[in-house]
């Protein structure tokens, strides 16, 4: 399945449910019908080895994959690599207990490598670290199975959440369970040695001023290409970022695909579960599908004596705050380990937390 194979009736069908939900098609149209409307900003995607796409399963990192695969990137060449916010030592303190099976899901459907990376022991891991060093990092070895580095590095202590900042030295959530990873992942895997490899992460102008900021392509933090021991070839393309997130919506309508599950639940993002930046209605939804992860957060903010929030427990943030309507067969799905729902929807819905409030990092 892929955009080239709908049929003119179908794209005929598409056009009229977008009308019939608000999009604006003069625009859209444009986005909808050329791969090649970003023509004169394309890096030479022929000239690399590999294509590696930072696969969250949310919106933004689905438009990605689903925008190299009508740029006619080979599917041999992609890789979706996911980073495991839990671990997978069991632990399903902060994500979606449903994203690795979803992500499996989709990958699979598309034809596309799934590969994953980890912090050993995940976010409670590092979150209760106390005077030991930061945990090692697991990735895709170059034996097919997964290799480790790190865990030797000076002891240190957390002890409390990570912050409500832009910053990553104390938001530490992004840089050490997902940043982290997949820098560990480039710079250790023998594959990517005298290759060409570009990586793809889905940073949106709309979503931030900040981000706004971001250069749209540059070399990653792992190239190397000047070395003349360990020569590494590698650019970070954000192919999505200029993109309205109508366009992101768009594109997933045009190969109906099912939208993670956070978004049938009212979520405008898919982050974690129990997200730091979670706003009031978000930790009152989490309090309700998830109480027990949820009442795990409240009592270690009471240990830590440091909240979340600074000013204001997450109870008191969800009593603010008021539980988004869902249907609740959206919630054994969210909360469950396995995804086995069709991946393809037909006729393809909007789910219920497009264009909602977006609450996340700047």
């Amino acid at each position: 399945m892929n955009g080239d194979q709908d049929t003119e009736g179908e794209l005929a069908a598409s056009d009229a449910w977008l009308a019939d939900q608000g999009y604006d098609l003069a625009a859209l149209s444009r986005d909808l019908n050329a791969a090649g409307s970003d023509q004169h900003q394309l890096p030479d995607l022929d000239s690399y080895d590999h294509v590696l796409v930072a696969f969250s399963g949310g919106r933004d990192s689905l438009a990605c994959l689903l925008h190299l695969l009508e740029l006619g990137v080979p599917k041999e060449k992609i890789e979706a690599q996911h980073h495991l916010v839990d671990g997978r030592e069991g632990s399903t303190f902060m994500d979606w207990p449903c994203t690795e099976s979803y992500c499996e899901a989709v990958c699979k459907a598309l034809g596309v490598k799934l590969t994953f990376s980890w912090r050993e022991r995940g976010f409670l891991g590092e979150m209760l670290r106390d005077a030991s060093p930061t945990a090692p990092m697991w990735f895709p070895g170059a034996d097919g199975g997964y290799a480790k580095t790190g865990g030797k590095g000076p002891l240190g202590t957390r002890k409390k959440f990570p912050q409500v900042s832009a910053n990553l030295a104390v938001r530490w959530c992004s840089s050490a369970l997902k940043i982290s990873c997949m820098d560990a992942y480039l710079a250790n895997n023998p594959r990517f040695l005298g290759k060409r490899t570009l990586v793809i992460t889905g940073e949106r102008a709309e979503e931030s001023a900040s981000r706004s900021k971001y250069a749209r392509f540059e070399a990653h933090r792992a190239d190397t290409r000047s070395s003349k021991r360990v020569p590494r070839h590698i650019d970070v393309w954000r192919c999505v970022h200029e993109w309205a997130e109508q366009r992101v919506w768009g594109i997933i309508a045009r190969w109906r695909l099912l939208a993670h599950p956070a978004y049938w639940l009212g979520y405008s993002r898919c982050s974690c579960r129990l997200c730091i930046f979670s706003s009031p209605d978000q930790w009152a939804t989490g309090r309700k599908i998830a109480p027990a992860a949820f009442e795990t957060v409240a009592n270690y903010e009471r240990e830590f004596k440091v909240t979340i929030h600074r000013t204001k427990t997450v109870t008191e943030r969800a009593d603010a705050g008021t539980p988004y309507a869902f249907d609740e067969k959206w919630v054994a799905i969210a909360n469950s380990r396995t995804f086995d729902m069709p991946v393809f929807m037909d006729p393809w819905i909007l789910p219920p937390g497009a264009y909602g409030n977006s609450f996340g990092p700047t």
